[in-house]
């Protein structure tokens, strides 16, 4: 499997998951502006899209979408339990969060790293943003994780979302669990891996 990345981009979510899975994935960076791999071959070719991430499986097919790769790249080694099975209720719950992250979230940060964004639009992102975090924050109060105990690849999205803020100026301060939280996944060896092997740590 051919995994294509963009250092700290939402692509390091399923790279955190494939390393957490113990899955052998080779790993493609890819700029964002000129859309080439480091080989200089032309992303676009493999994802017209042009973004990231994008899994390659070994028969060709493509897939995309962070949310459906880290679910896919957990299938592949269920005894890991980072994908409850299919039917659980835990398996809808982490689907859940999964929705949430992308839908509420991750589109949310999308407008501070576009240089045109109007001031305006940041403020009412920044205002849905604290409201979303706020919830975030209480349904980690006495847990480790979104699912309690167990390390999920919903935590895995999170975890990446979460550590765009210091990026652009968002102040996290407010959430004490998800500041602890982000500490707690940070020291997992496999997150620590991953952002070694994306050259952020």
């Amino acid at each position: 499997m051919k995994l294509f990345y963009m250092p700290g981009a939402c692509s390091l979510a399923p790279h955190i998951v494939a390393n957490e899975a113990g899955l052998n994935v080779e790993l493609i960076k890819v700029d964002g502006k000129s859309k080439k791999t480091e080989a200089d071959q032309d992303f676009l070719s493999t994802n017209p899209n042009g973004y990231v991430p994008a899994l390659v499986l070994p028969d060709g097919e493509l897939m995309t979408e962070a949310s459906v790769l880290v679910q896919y790249l957990a299938d592949q080694k269920p005894e890991t339990g980072l994908m409850p099975k299919a039917g659980e209720m835990a398996r809808y719950r982490v689907q859940q969060w999964l929705a949430f992250v992308s839908t509420e979230l991750h589109k949310a940060f999308g407008p501070f790293f576009r240089p045109d964004t109007p001031e305006a639009t940041k403020e009412a992102n920044r205002a849905h943003l604290n409201k979303r975090l706020a919830y975030v924050d209480q349904k980690l109060e006495g847990r480790s994780y979104l699912m309690g105990d167990a390390f999920s690849a919903a935590d895995a999205y999170l975890w990446t979302v979460l550590g765009w803020a210091r990026h652009v100026g968002f102040d996290l301060s407010p959430f004490a669990n998800i500041q602890r939280f982000i500490g707690t996944v940070a020291a997992r060896p496999a997150v620590q891996q991953a952002l070694r092997e994306e050259g952020l740590a």
